[in-house]
């Protein structure tokens, strides 16, 4: 083990024991679930089923809902053996409840300290590990090794940001990248860095670009339909705080002329906070959560609510995604509105989507802009021009499609490492 790692593992082992009180803490700001915050400590009152598991793990939303197609492929041609996802968020663990396969368990990742990653492996045993994206931890990816559980890395995306950080510590990267069966990059620039530091790499496979299209409640789709009536209507999909008012505030004038935003904060937990900020600005409000219902004098209605984004992608007439305007959050996946045949307008901010958001703007499919005053400006004319706006969604459908093979890839790769066939 290099001195980074033994360092690294000291360091963890003591930062266990204020763990419990840091847990809490989370739990009273609404990060950490009240009932289950001890399965971060590798605890859980769920019994491990007899024979094979596979365990995933996706830190949050995105990379989790990207393991899903593979997840479903293998609930379906193995049945055999248990699955088991970890995620970090209780956000992500809302929307998984929706839409895992029958029989997958769910339980929040462990910490990365030697006690809470010993328990969480002596209680499950998986027979295979996979990890989605770059949530690398070393004491996790050791302990695996020590135990001789292949684990495999799919779809890894790895940013300049993190290639800079692991060059100051290449002899542990190199020992923990080296411990994987697998790695699978999702993108040319990712597969060069892990290359550069020592990494082999097999195919590459973006899980980004799998998945079916989002569920649509056609019910609650046609009640909105009905509210909504005429009024023509913008959607802002999985915003972060600071853009749901740039946003209102950019339409402000379109909205005070009867056009409609609907905003679904990427955090619901934040709608009370938005809502205030809203009506500050003299917009009224009506809130999903609270059975709120829209009518012509209403300006924007917050969709606080979870699993119904293909609900509003259906609805919108223009849509903007989120986590794009400001800085250190890299956009969201576009595909989930692309799958609906809805275009989207971005921000600058596209790290963790590039690669997608390239062959969208590419083809026309979609629209970058760099700050307010060019989405104001883009915002007008699309308004003006809505035959330009069927097209771009035309388009978009049409690459959301053209990585169908991306699944047989994975699945080929995958499969020789899952644990032998049992009854």
């Amino acid at each position: 083990m290099s001195f980074s790692l033994a360092l690294y593992r000291r360091l963890m082992g003591l930062a266990h024991g204020i763990a419990p009180r840091l847990l809490k803490n989370r739990v009273a700001r609404g990060k950490e679930d009240a009932v289950r915050y001890t399965e971060r400590l590798g605890k859980t009152d769920k019994p491990r089923p007899s024979g094979g598991l596979v365990w995933f793990h996706g830190v949050s939303v995105g990379e989790s809902l990207s393991a899903l197609p593979v997840i479903v492929v293998l609930a379906a041609e193995r049945p055999d053996l248990t699955i088991l996802i970890t995620t970090a968020t209780t956000t992500s663990a809302d929307i998984l409840a929706k839409r895992l396969p029958e029989g997958v368990i769910h339980q929040f990742a462990p910490i990365d300290t030697p006690q809470a990653v010993k328990a969480f492996l002596d209680h499950w045993r998986p027979d295979l590990a996979v990890f989605i994206e770059s949530d690398i931890w070393p004491i996790q990816l050791r302990e695996l090794s020590l135990r001789k559980v292949p684990h495999v890395l799919l779809s890894a995306r790895i940013t300049k940001k993190t290639y800079r950080g692991w060059q100051r510590f290449q002899g542990g990267v190199r020992t923990l990248l080296k411990g994987y069966s697998l790695i699978m990059a999702q993108d040319a620039d990712s597969e060069e860095r892990l290359e550069a530091i020592g990494a082999v790499v097999g195919p590459r496979a973006n899980l980004k670009s799998v998945g079916a299209a989002l569920p649509v409640d056609q019910a609650a789709l046609s009640e909105l339909k009905k509210l909504v009536g005429k009024q023509f209507t913008y959607l802002a999909a999985s915003t972060h705080y600071g853009e749901d008012g740039l946003i209102a505030k950019t339409l402000e004038p379109a909205l005070w002329g009867g056009d409609l935003l609907i905003l679904v904060p990427r955090h619901p937990i934040r709608a009370a906070e938005i809502r205030l900020d809203l009506e500050a600005m003299g917009l009224k409000v009506a809130q999903r959560s609270k059975t709120e219902k829209i009518t012509a004098k209403t300006h924007v209605y917050l969709a606080d609510t979870l699993g119904e984004l293909g609900v509003f992608f259906s609805l919108a007439g223009i849509t903007i995604m989120g986590g794009s305007f400001l800085e250190n959050i890299g956009g969201h996946n576009p595909l989930e509105a692309a799958r609906l045949g809805k275009a989207v307008i971005t921000g600058p901010d596209i790290s963790n989507w590039s690669g997608i958001y390239a062959d969208l703007l590419d083809d026309d499919a979609g629209f970058r802009v760099q700050g307010p005053s060019e989405l104001g400006f883009l915002l007008s004319q699309l308004r003006q021009h809505p035959e330009v706006v069927r097209t771009a969604n035309e388009k978009a459908n049409i690459v959301s499609k053209r990585e169908a093979n991306t699944l047989d890839t994975v699945w080929a790769a995958l499969s020789p490492l899952l644990p032998e066939h049992t009854p």
